[in-house]
């Protein structure tokens, strides 16, 4: 029996004596198939493999991010956020050994972890079970729940705060539960948005977008773009970290309502570049 691990995308399953036919996660829309086929792994083959590493870096003050190398699946960065002797690992990355739990208990442990959306589910329940954890993820995105577990809890609404300055928002988009984390005990005190890629900071870094699929480059429809903006809008953050260690690190608030606007007026064609 295996807690089998799909190499595409990186997110573990329910024990089983034979690896699933096809990856729930991965035969989405908003994912991908890999072009050679469904392929499997478990924990314990990536690290009797001996090519993989986690690297911690400290970001800025009670921010830390969380990468393996090489990159594993999609590759995303978890990030560790540290407010006053409350610790929440936010979205979360496959691999974990011995040195990664070690690295973390010297930084306090993890209290509780909380998603942005499905593909950054990985072994969530493995991280939580070795840290003692509870699991927040938005109920709209229940179904994709891979590996259930008495750890998770479903929260809902538009809102939750999980500590004092540590407040989840469901904007939706990307996946129907999709959330970011905003963190307003920062130590400027301007505030810090964690957004997954439910906003994705892109090459430019002064720029934001939002999609339905990032590999499948399906967008979102522009009154869900203008709502999701709303809903930031009212929040105070000067920063924002997504997940591929792309950060903006100052006026990231203005950023983000230029970039909807931008995006917007794309769709509708207003863009002067469309029009000339």
């Amino acid at each position: 029996m295996n807690h089998y691990i799909c190499n595409t995308c990186g997110v573990q399953y329910s024990n089983s004596a034979h690896a699933p036919e096809t990856c729930l996660i991965c035969a989405d829309e908003r994912q991908y198939i890999h072009p050679d086929g469904q392929s499997w792994t478990t924990l314990q083959q990536l690290a009797d493999s001996g090519k993989y590493k986690n690297t911690i870096i400290k970001e800025e003050e009670g921010l830390y991010s969380l990468t393996t190398t090489p990159s594993f699946a999609i590759g995303q960065t978890a990030y560790l956020v540290r407010n006053d002797g409350f610790n929440l690992l936010w979205d979360c990355i496959t691999y974990l050994d011995e040195k990664t739990e070690k690295d973390i208990y010297s930084l306090g442990g993890i209290d509780a972890i909380a998603l942005s959306h499905p593909h950054y589910y990985s072994t969530q329940v493995e991280w939580a079970e070795r840290f003692g954890a509870s699991i927040y993820i938005h109920e709209a995105d229940r179904q994709w729940v891979t590996r259930p577990s008495d750890r998770i809890i479903f929260w809902s609404g538009d809102s939750l705060e999980l500590d004092a300055g540590i407040t989840l928002y469901r904007l939706g988009g990307h996946f129907s539960g999709g959330s970011v984390l905003h963190w307003e005990n920062d130590v400027s005190k301007q505030g810090v948005l964690l957004t997954g890629d439910i906003i994705q900071i892109v090459a430019d870094r002064q720029w934001v977008s939002f999609m339905y699929s990032y590999p499948n480059l399906i967008p979102l429809p522009a009154n869900k773009v203008q709502e999701m903006a709303a809903k930031v809008s009212v929040l105070k953050f000067d920063r924002i970290y997504n997940a591929f260690h792309r950060v903006i690190m100052e006026d990231a608030h203005q950023s983000v309502q230029n970039s909807a606007k931008r995006y917007i007026e794309a769709l509708e064609g207003k863009l002067v570049s469309i029009n000339n």
